[in-house]
């Protein structure tokens, strides 16, 4: 399968925005621009979802992470042997990479469940949202790809379009220090897990992939909490935790990390990361329709402007090559160019 540019994607978002463009578009940018959109949904309702399912009288944090994927990878593993989906034999230099990968992930997720024990949520949600620029420095420094002034600058933007909506709840204690520092570490790991993806796997199959990468995590996780020690799980099993639960395995899991790997093979690691920017955005928006206590200030609204401003400077601001090194340049063309 051929591989969409930058500037592929950017029509795609264009494309849909009504007024912008016309709307006689190409099938295959259209299903980018609505696999980024799946993507930013599902894991932005995932946030509340986990709040659900580790809520008092839910499940343990660690053992509900555990369960999630492993939920998921029953869940492809059966679909693939009813043959409802394709999983393709992977070369063996894939499945390697594809553990490696998993195992950022594993390390990602333990991180942030770990930094969240002290660090409050809208504070890992700021710091999650760094990781644009993340991406932007390894994909310099390993001369992945192309990295413009207009995706640093809609970065630094949108980045601070969150601390603006998260202001008043970004204190944090020294003893509250090192749970910030995990997250950081997250924030790395998972830019690690995206430049294999983008580098070492760009023709693996999707949902094969999927499943070696998600079968990993879920190895991972549990060796987490099982180091831990195991925390029992609540029985009977409550209802709307499990329903939660289910939502995180075959939506926030299966079809989301499906739509994730496939994303990363058709468009830019930035475009991609700009997805930690617009899941709290989305977030902090089902947080209000239902969670009645939740009042959003005048500030809030302010913010999340800010931070979608910020990423349309990302997606569609003609791309300057501030950030350019030689063995890349020419794959990343002028969005301008493409639009044109």
């Amino acid at each position: 399968m051929p591989s969409t540019s930058y500037g592929d994607f950017a029509e795609a978002v264009r494309e849909l925005t009504p007024g912008l463009i016309s709307m006689d578009t190409r099938p295959h940018t259209v299903k980018v621009a609505v696999t980024y959109l799946i993507c930013a949904v599902t894991w932005g309702t995932t946030w509340f979802a986990i709040r659900v399912c580790i809520s008092s009288g839910g499940y343990p944090t660690y053992e509900a992470a555990a369960i999630r994927f492993s939920v998921a990878v029953l869940l492809i593993a059966v679909l693939g042997m009813t043959g409802l989906v394709s999983l393709k034999q992977q070369q063996e230099r894939h499945v390697w990479w594809l553990f490696a990968a998993g195992l950022f992930n594993a390390a990602s997720y333990a991180l942030v469940f770990a930094g969240e024990q002290s660090v409050p949520g809208s504070v890992a949600a700021v710091l999650f949202a760094s990781l644009p620029l993340v991406t932007a420095i390894v994909a310099v420094a390993t001369r992945t790809e192309a990295i413009s002034f207009a995706q640093v600058i809609g970065g630094l933007v949108s980045f601070s379009g969150i601390a603006i909506i998260f202001w008043d709840r970004l204190r944090v204690s020294h003893q509250q220090a090192m749970g910030v520092v995990m997250i950081l570490i997250a924030v790395v790991s998972t830019a690690g897990y995206m430049l294999i993806f983008k580098r070492k796997t760009q023709d693996a199959h999707s949902m094969s992939a999927t499943l070696i990468f998600l079968t990993t995590t879920t190895v991972g996780l549990w060796c987490v909490s099982l180091m831990r020690g195991w925390q029992p799980l609540p029985l009977p099993l409550p209802l709307k935790p499990t329903l939660a639960l289910l939502y995180m395995s075959v939506f926030g899991s299966v079809i989301a990390f499906a739509c994730y790997i496939y994303l990363l093979k058709q468009v830019s690691m930035m475009t991609v990361a700009t997805l930690a920017i617009i899941e709290p955005v989305i977030a902090l928006l089902i947080d209000r329709m239902w969670e009645h206590q939740v009042r959003l200030a005048t500030r809030s609204y302010i913010g999340a402007v800010v931070t979608l401003c910020g990423l349309l400077v990302s997606l569609l601001l003609k791309p300057n090559r501030g950030f350019s090194p030689p063995e890349v340049d020419a794959r990343i063309p002028d969005v301008s160019e493409t639009l044109g």
